[in-house]
């Protein structure tokens, strides 16, 4: 029976509570033991998927004046508010460890958390592509992405939730959208502590998701011990994650729908794929595209496809049938995969901003 590695790290910071789990990821070797790392954060903050675009996602001066963190992680999904009320469940896998395809990753991943929810008397399911849901409302999601040669896998054991905050922390247009917002996390997302008679002991929900893993995964997980080469690129992820260059690297293109001449017009569209939201923003010249940026809450391995994706498209006419049938080529040259988003969902996405 193979060992997996777990390190139970109990509460740091917001920013290490995102950073070790890159760093064990970073730390990988041919030879290392795939890991199994829980944590909190000891204080709240925002943090917000590798390919979404801050300043259109997060309402910044919320953040500054209530003292809110905000980080970027390399996993996609959107933005989301952390608090203590979270244990994230991180998994750091060599790559032949886990399934190929990112359906049945994700399907192997949750399988521990419901069944450590269906233990405490919680009726909690898979809904596919990668949520867990309890009669509707969803009760965690999650989030894959490959880091050197390790292959990752995230999400949380949600013993609360702060939706208030939630809402007040998005970007929205108006304060209208914003209770609409927080009124949708009400109808549909829940807790232990509001699906629980009592409340529970956070060591033993941790214990018995460590035995749901085991079983799962057919392994003996035992306790290992952080190393010093993980904290040394922890060390230098801190400061990474905290740079501007790093959090803002979506801005791209900042006026929108802005006519710059006869020939160039800016654009933004946004499209709701089953898989998540496609933002585009782009530069038209003479019909064609001559700059494009793509952000949004999707999930897309590798990582780097989306800069590929944006390149590739560059120069075509803002045509379905060039688009897709570029992106399709990309897709197969990188053995792109993005659970629940298509080439034809980037095309429209492209489409709907260049009208």
């Amino acid at each position: 029976m193979r060992k997996i590695r777990l390190l139970d790290l109990g509460s740091l910071s917001p920013l290490r509570s995102q950073t070790v789990y890159h760093a064990a990821a970073y730390a990988l070797q041919e030879d290392s033991p795939d890991t199994i790392i829980l944590v909190n954060s000891n204080r709240p903050y925002v943090c917000i998927g590798f390919h979404q675009d801050l300043e259109k996602e997060v309402d910044l001066d919320f953040c500054r004046a209530h003292d809110l963190p905000v980080l970027r992680r390399e996993v996609g999904g959107g933005a989301v508010y952390l608090d203590d009320n979270q244990v994230f469940t991180q998994w750091i896998f060599q790559p032949d460890h886990l399934p190929a395809s990112l359906e049945e990753r994700f399907e192997l991943y949750i399988r521990p958390l419901v069944e450590t929810y269906q233990a405490l008397g919680i009726d909690a399911y898979h809904r596919p592509v990668n949520d867990i849901h309890v009669g509707g409302k969803k009760i965690g999601g999650t989030g894959a992405a490959q880091m050197g040669r390790a292959e990752v896998v995230v999400g949380s054991l949600m013993f609360d939730f702060d939706k208030a905050t939630m809402a007040k922390v998005l970007k929205v247009p108006s304060e209208k959208m914003r209770d609409k917002i927080f009124e949708s996390l009400e109808q549909y997302m829940t807790t232990m502590r509001e699906l629980l008679d009592e409340p529970v002991d956070r060591q033993a929900v941790k214990d018995l998701y460590i035995q749901k893993c085991a079983e799962a995964l057919n392994a003996e997980i035992v306790p290992g011990e952080w190393t010093e080469e993980e904290e040394r690129i922890a060390t230098e992820l801190d400061a990474r994650f905290t740079s501007d260059e790093w959090l803002y690297q979506k801005g791209g293109l900042r006026q929108i729908g802005v006519k710059i001449h006869e020939d160039v017009r800016v654009v933004e569209a946004a499209f709701k794929a089953p898989g998540g939201l496609i933002r585009v923003t782009a530069r038209l010249r003479e019909g064609r595209i001559d700059d494009l940026s793509i952000s949004g809450d999707f999930t897309v391995l590798p990582a780097f496809a989306i800069g590929s994706l944006e390149q590739a498209v560059r120069g075509l006419s803002a045509r379905r049938d060039s688009l897709v049938s570029r992106i399709q080529e990309v897709y197969r040259a990188l053995n792109i995969q993005s659970p629940g988003v298509t080439p034809e969902d980037f095309t429209t996405a492209i489409l709907n901003a260049a009208g």
